[in-house]
């Protein structure tokens, strides 16, 4: 996850500004089970904050939106709990 975040920042190193969309459908199931769309094989917990953190310490992130959470499907505000951690993780959080 590293390696492709920080390569994905390379290839952006001429913008400014960058908004990021956390769609939450992205997420394995087992992680975020609240959303409209779950497959498996999604990010995992740690993969999901490791690229928040990677995208906020690039000082380049200047707008967000959080998508995909639907409260009727989540099991005890699993998924919408899950998607404020990695917001906090993208401005600044460290779970670690």
């Amino acid at each position: 996850m590293a390696t492709v975040a920080r390569q994905a920042l390379d290839c952006l190193r001429a913008v400014e500004r960058i908004h990021v969309s956390l769609d939450m459908d992205g997420l394995d199931p087992s992680e975020a089970p609240g959303v409209g769309t779950p497959v498996p094989g999604g990010l995992t917990y740690r993969e999901a904050h490791l690229l928040m953190e990677i995208l906020g310490d690039s000082g380049r992130v200047r707008s967000l939106d959080v998508v995909e959470i639907n409260p009727i499907l989540d099991l005890g505000n699993t998924t919408a709990e899950l998607a404020i951690e990695l917001v906090n993780s993208l401005l600044g959080q460290r779970i670690m």
